[in-house]
């Protein structure tokens, strides 16, 4: 078992800038991919970011691709959503979710999820 912690959510105003992370504890070997997906209300939710566990190379969807920036932290085992000029569209309930294989995209295809933690942007 994985377990996912989330912290950093919060209200901000369009422009700034908030982090996000995620903390990992359990059977962290396990973890190939690690992501995180958002939900704004009455939408599906959809793929942000994605990095590899072992060799940190990540994906980005296009419409935060420039403006967030995803990390890792080996010894703690946490991975980090660096989230700049923010608008109000990236309002959403953010969560982070981890796969025991690779997952790509898809969050039908990842394992274990955090319980979300809420980002709102005030134009």
């Amino acid at each position: 078992q994985v377990q996912l912690v989330e912290s950093g959510g919060g209200l901000v105003q369009a422009g700034g800038s908030l982090r996000l992370s995620c903390a990992a504890s359990g059977r962290t070997f396990n973890i190939y991919d690690i992501a995180w997906f958002r939900q704004a209300p009455g939408k599906e939710r959809e793929f942000v970011a994605r990095i590899t566990w072992s060799g940190g190379s990540t994906s980005y969807a296009d419409s935060v691709k420039g403006r967030f920036t995803l990390s890792r932290d080996n010894a703690k085992n946490t991975v980090s959503l660096q989230m700049n000029s923010l608008k109000p569209e990236d309002t959403a309930v953010y969560y982070c979710a981890a796969a025991v294989t690779l997952a790509l995209r898809r969050p039908e295809s990842y394992d274990y999820w955090g319980q979300g933690t809420q980002v709102t942007v005030s134009s």
